[in-house]
């Protein structure tokens, strides 16, 4: 099959020809349709991520068509269109026996533990568990984007923040996660803020439903805008980009008793930033991350998307073909893209 193969970090990755996988007897083999361009993917050719061994393939944002099922798989068949949560379970251990699969032990990511989706076929382990079928009517573009970015998302805002109507909320990033981040806010009912530096991210932003924007190069104190918007603060914010800056805008954004909500990954030289916690005691605010969602609570997510509440198909940007995806994957820090870029030609 064609691959997107990383030989060394933070050298061009090569198209080139590997060996087809086989399904893991616990696992199955997925024809891809689609995949995303992540932030993620970019963090993990940099070296960022210590699961990696190289040579490697990456891509954690799939969608598509189980071509091979293993012995032991007793709920999917060949033929199935399926997306898969970026964090897969082990089905063992006492998070996944509790139902938090996306905190797992022993968890295991398609394009980070193992060969991803940068491909024309990737092997999904523990695929009773972790497998998630994909409405009829959706179209794979749309449906790569769930496992990541959507899908994190919905679980940082419903399920951590517990956003809830007429609350205020910032989200400071409008990539892939800010931008989905503002829908689902959007859709239950709140208030949203979007902050970013790039005008057209921010008119699309205010498209999708926030009701103010902010410029944050052009802002001299973004918490404080924020607090002067939303009179005293907003309720939830969340730092979809993962910048020591980001973090720290959101948490001192907060009104009292707030919740902050880390969703871009600090990796790299990000791994510590400041934080305000002398806001944090004194304000009784909370500080809380989201990492992936579990398969079982994509039902939810589904359920408003077939409602019409939710649209991700709107937060698809550039679709590329696999040839392309080197060059996408190298350039993911310079915030080019509007949208979610997805490889759909392979």
């Amino acid at each position: 099959m064609k691959a997107v193969l990383i030989e060394k970090f933070q050298e061009l990755p090569k198209l080139v020809e590997v060996n087809d996988p086989t399904p893991e007897t616990h696992g199955v083999v997925i024809k891809v349709e689609a995949t995303g361009v992540c932030r993620s993917d970019w963090h993990g050719w940099m070296g960022h991520d210590k699961d990696i061994e190289l040579p490697h393939v990456p891509g954690h944002e799939l969608a598509g068509v189980i071509t091979a099922v293993g012995k032991n798989v007793s709920n999917w068949k060949t033929g199935d269109r399926v997306t898969v949560p970026f964090i897969s379970g082990c089905g063992s251990c006492s998070e996944c026996h509790a139902g938090h699969q996306q905190v797992c032990h022993n968890q295991e990511q398609p394009g980070f533990t193992h060969w991803g989706s940068f491909a024309e076929y990737v092997g999904i382990h523990q695929a009773d568990l972790n497998l998630v079928a994909l409405p009829e009517n959706m179209d794979f573009a749309t449906a790569a984007s769930l496992g990541c970015r959507f899908a994190t998302s919905f679980r940082a805002v419903v399920d951590q923040g517990k956003v809830s109507a007429g609350q205020w909320v910032a989200v400071h990033g409008c990539g892939g996660v800010g931008l989905s981040a503002i829908m689902i806010a959007n859709a239950v009912g709140a208030n949203v803020i979007a902050i970013d530096i790039d005008d057209k991210k921010l008119a699309l932003a205010k498209n999708l439903g926030a009701v103010a924007t902010l410029n944050g190069a052009a802002v001299a104190d973004v918490p404080e805008a924020v607090i002067e918007l939303t009179k005293g603060g907003a309720h939830v914010s969340l730092d979809a980009l993962g910048h020591p800056m980001t973090c720290f805008n959101s948490i001192q954004n907060l009104r009292p008793r707030g919740k902050h909500i880390q969703v871009g990954l600090m990796l790299g030289d990000h791994t510590t930033p400041q934080v305000p916690m002398a806001k944090v005691i004194g304000k009784e605010l909370e500080v809380l991350g989201s990492h992936g969602m579990q398969a079982y609570r994509y039902g939810a997510m589904l359920d408003m998307i077939s409602s019409g509440k939710l649209d991700p198909s709107r937060l698809v940007g550039n679709r590329i073909s696999l040839e392309e995806a080197p060059e996408a994957l190298i350039n993911m820090d310079k915030f080019q893209s509007l949208g979610a870029t997805v490889i759909t030609s392979f």
